[in-house]
Order: C-alpha cells, then structure tokens, then sequence
C-alpha cells in the first residue's frame, strides 16, 4: 500500500487501502538520526500503528507483522532472547513496546496471528549517510579522518538485506509473538570500522577515542536468534 503519511490516515481510509489484504508486513516509523530516540513523533507513529491495526482487523487481515527495536528490552542483560524482559530507556523504545503488548492482545482477542520482528543494529543499503557506516565511508571516501570512540562497544550487525529475507520468511511463517532479527554474532564497533577501512586499505585514518563515550551506551547488545 502507498500513502503520503501513514500515521495521519484515518482508520476508514486504511480499510480503503487495506481491502482485500491478508498479510500485513508494518516496517514504517519515523526514525531520523539524531532525533529520534526522543521525539514526539513516535507518539504519532504508535497511535497510527493503532489505527492501521484496527482497519486490518475490519477488512478480515488474517496475519500482521510488526517491526520493533531491540531497544525495547532491558539491555543490561547483554545477551538479548525473545523472552527477555522489557525495559525501554528511551520514548521511540517505549512507543515500539507498547505497540507490541497493545497489538499481542488486540489480535489475539480476534484470532488474527501476530508477530512482532525486534530488529538490531543494521547496515547496508539505502543507510542515511550519518548513521555509523556510511560516515565512516564518507570519510574515507574523502581521505579525511574518522573520529570514533574507543569502539568497545559490542553489537550484534545485520545487514538490512539479511534482515529483510528473515522478516519475509517470518511473515510467510506460522511463528508468533516476539521474534529476533539478528545474527547472533557480537562484533566491536572497532572491528566493524576496520573491516570498513580494510576495503579502502585507510586504518591509519580511524581515530579510536577521538569521541567522548557514552555513559549510556550499554557495553554489550547481542540477540539469541529465533528460530523461523
């Protein structure tokens, strides 16, 4: 379906929009970096998520996939599972939670399957130029030098075509509830720069502790993968 902004439909030119559909894939969300994490925005996303919720339901939708965050769980736990508890720090995290425990019992009261596809850190195609890699890309690109912090940080990287096959195998699935979208893997933000800069053969131009740390910026983020 196409439509100039999703969250501002009403519910009855969703149903327009939505006839006949019986598979729903939801990826849409305002995600600007930067701003994001805290802006009213998410606000507008999650009661638009509602509403396109309800006008699935009314056109008889029979299987909805939502996509959330792995920001959603209390990550000071490290090694992230389907099951681990929810604590988001951060209202875009707290907006994403919610929709996922309001549409669990919304589609469960009607009988509608519901997964909710929690992705993590990806990459790759179509990436705004000033998240993570494709600045470090710019730079090198440029002959110009990366600032970073000292890259301790672990995370779990996906590249975002991977991370599509697995939420369309998710929503031609049968699985439901909370599901990882994630390789498992934990990686530094180091050793991704440096697979970065190999390809440019420019490790001399990465500056590791040129940017402050985060004192929020949890040390470890890896998912357990569910299993499809």
């Amino acid at each position: 379906m196409q439509t100039p902004n999703l969250f501002t439909e009403a519910t009855q030119q969703l149903e327009e929009l939505l006839e006949s559909s019986e598979t729903l894939v939801h990826a849409a969300w305002y995600a600007e970096p930067g701003k994001y994490l805290t802006s009213p925005e998410n606000l507008s996303c999650l009661s638009g998520t509602l509403n396109l919720a309800r006008a699935f339901a009314a056109v008889g939708g029979k299987r909805f996939i939502g996509v959330g965050t792995c920001a959603e769980y209390d990550t000071s736990a490290g090694l992230l599972a389907a099951d681990t508890p929810l604590a988001p720090n951060t209202l875009y995290a707290a907006c994403k939670a919610a929709a996922a425990q309001v549409l669990d019992h919304f589609f469960g009261a009607d009988g509608i399957s519901f997964a909710w596809c929690r992705v993590f850190y990806l990459y790759g195609e179509g990436e705004d130029e000033r998240r993570l890699v494709p600045y470090i890309r710019g730079q090198l690109e440029a002959g110009k030098e990366v600032l970073l912090t000292r890259g301790d940080q672990v995370r779990d990287f996906l590249d975002v075509k991977d991370a599509g096959r697995m939420i369309a195998d998710v929503a031609l699935g049968k699985q439901q509830g909370p599901v990882n979208i994630c390789s498992g893997e934990g990686v530094t933000v180091r050793q991704l720069a440096e697979s970065v800069a190999d390809e440019y053969g420019r490790r001399d131009l990465l500056l590791f502790g040129a940017k402050p740390e985060n004192i929020f910026d949890p040390p470890r983020i890896v998912g357990v993968p569910s299993h499809v």
